[in-house]
C-alpha cells in the first residue's frame, strides 16, 4: 500500500500558540484514517492545512507526489481533494438531484451559466441519482434541500464529494450534532466507503473512530504521539495518559 497524502514537519502558529508542531503524518491509499486528540490539539488547523484554508508556517504537505504546500484552496478540488461541509456547500433552494447535478458539472468544468440545457442531460441526472442513492437519499431526490433533516443534508455533502470524484475526502466532525439514529446512518455510510475511498476523519466520537477508523493518529499540543491500529492505540499508555483515560 502507498502513500496518498504525506505531511512532512508541519508548523502552523498563532502568537505563541503551535497549532501544529512538527507534525508528520501518512496516510494510506483507501485507508480510512482517523485524527483524535483532546479540544486544543490542533486538529481543525491541521485540516484546513490539509484543504488549503490555512498555509503552514513551514513543512510540507504532498498528495499523489505532488507538493500541494502552497497550493491555493480552490485548486485542490480539481487535484481529488475534498473537505466535506466546506468546499461541497448545498444550496437550500434547490433539490438534492439539482445539488448533485452542479458537483458533477463542476467536476467537468462546465459553466454554471451553461445549467440548463446541462441539468437536462440524461446522462448527467442519471448519475447524479446513483450518487443520491448510494447515501441513502433516493427517496429524497427531488426534495428541497432546505427540507431536509440535518443528517440528511450531511451525507447529501459526501455524495457530492463523492461526485465531484475526490480521492480524498476530509471529514471534519461528521457526526456532530447528529443523534443517535443519524450517527448511526452516518457511521454505516462510511463504513459502505472504507476501501473505496481514502478518508481522513476528525471525530470526538470514539466508539465511532474505533469502529471505522483502520489507523488512528493521536494529537495533542500540534503533535502526533502515536499512529496505528486501532488496538494499538487503546493499549498505548501515552495515549491512555493523554486522552483516552485509564478505563
Amino acid at each position: 500500500m502507498t502513500a496518498l497524502l504525506t505531511v512532512s514537519q508541519l508548523n502552523k502558529s498563532y502568537g505563541g500558540v503551535r497549532a501544529t508542531d512538527d507534525l508528520n503524518l501518512e496516510v494510506m491509499t483507501g485507508e480510512l484514517h482517523a485524527v483524535i486528540g483532546p479540544n486544543g490539539a490542533g486538529k481543525t488547523t491541521l485540516i484546513s492545512q490539509l484543504s488549503g484554508n490555512v498555509f503552514p508556517d513551514s513543512g510540507t504537505i504532498s498528495f499523489d507526489g505532488i507538493d500541494i504546500t502552497h497550493m491555493v484552496e480552490h485548486a485542490r478540488p480539481h487535484l481529488g481533494i475534498a473537505r466535506t461541509y466546506q468546499i461541497t456547500s448545498l444550496i437550500n433552494s434547490m433539490s438534492v438531484i439539482e445539488n448533485l447535478q452542479l458537483a458533477i458539472q463542476a467536476k467537468q468544468g462546465h459553466s454554471f451559466k451553461f445549467w440548463k440545457p446541462y441539468a437536462d442531460n440524461k446522462d448527467v441526472r442519471t448519475a447524479a441519482h446513483e450518487y443520491a442513492a448510494r447515501v441513502d437519499l433516493g427517496s429524497r431526490a427531488e426534495m428541497q434541500v432546505a427540507n431536509l433533516s440535518h443528517g440528511e443534508q450531511r451525507r447529501l455533502e459526501v455524495a457530492m464529494a463523492l461526485a465531484s470524484d475526490a480521492r480524498l475526502l476530509l471529514l471534519d466532525e461528521p457526526l456532530a450534532g447528529l443523534g443517535p439514529e443519524e450517527a448511526s446512518d452516518m457511521i454505516s455510510l462510511l463504513e459502505t466507503l472504507k476501501g473505496q475511498q481514502t478518508i481522513v476523519l476528525i471525530e470526538h466520537d470514539m466508539d465511532a473512530v474505533f469502529t471505522l477508523a483502520d489507523r488512528i493518529s493521536v494529537m495533542v499540543y500540534g503533535h502526533i504521539i502515536a499512529t496505528g491500529d486501532p488496538y494499538h492505540i487503546r493499549q498505548n499508555q501515552d495515549v491512555q495518559h493523554a486522552y483516552l483515560g485509564e478505563d
